[in-house]
């Protein structure tokens, strides 16, 4: 089916797959292939080669192989939610027809949708879309830059350089402070010791 062929709507995603773990979706898979048509060599190759191992490596798969006289190759994958994929692999060799079994076995069953906007909202805003603009004074769009009341920068905050000076001039008052006092401590303490 084509992409405009489609009809649009939103995508919808499967939430909590498993809550606590992953589930793989793919319930079953069949491969329906001929034994003597020329076009199905690549399924048969797969059947022969790498199927056993499949089945072992994923055992909550179902997997059924149906051999049917004169008829071309496909895989007809059955997903828990119901839906059903059918693919078709006439003339494919058996990497191909591999990629296309993990394609049907990570898929999640949902059919392919043709999008109608790449984004969306189960709560839509009443307030309308955000734009860099939204609380600015409107006064500013009759305005012609550069306008020396738009370009300055006020400050109301005391600045990380203006802590600093500030913190140094304390500690000079304090060292000042305390010089005297200490001077005087140390010849009280001299004359105690002298007497």
């Amino acid at each position: 089916m084509s992409y405009n062929s489609l009809p649009p709507t939103r995508l919808i995603n499967i939430g909590q797959n498993g809550v606590g773990r992953y589930v793989c979706q793919l319930m079953r898979i069949t491969f329906r292939f001929c034994k003597h048509r020329s076009d199905c060599r690549g399924m048969r190759d797969f059947v022969e080669n790498y199927l056993v191992d499949f089945a072992r490596k994923y055992p909550n798969i179902v997997v059924y192989v149906k051999p049917t006289r004169h008829r071309g190759a496909n895989i007809r994958a059955d997903y828990l939610n119901g839906n059903s994929h059918k693919t078709d692999v006439r003339n494919m060799n058996m990497e191909e027809i591999c990629k296309w079994v993990e394609v049907a076995r990570t898929r999640s069953g949902v059919d392919i949708v043709k999008r109608t906007k790449p984004f969306h909202t189960h709560n839509p805003s009443i307030q309308g879309v955000w734009h860099p603009f939204l609380f600015k004074d409107p006064a500013v769009n009759l305005k012609t830059f550069p306008d020396p009341n738009y370009g300055r920068v006020s400050v109301k905050q005391m600045t990380a350089t203006e802590r600093v000076l500030q913190l140094a001039e304390r500690m000079k008052q304090l060292e000042v402070q305390n010089s005297p006092e200490s001077s005087e401590s140390e010849s009280v303490e001299n004359s105690e010791s002298k007497v």
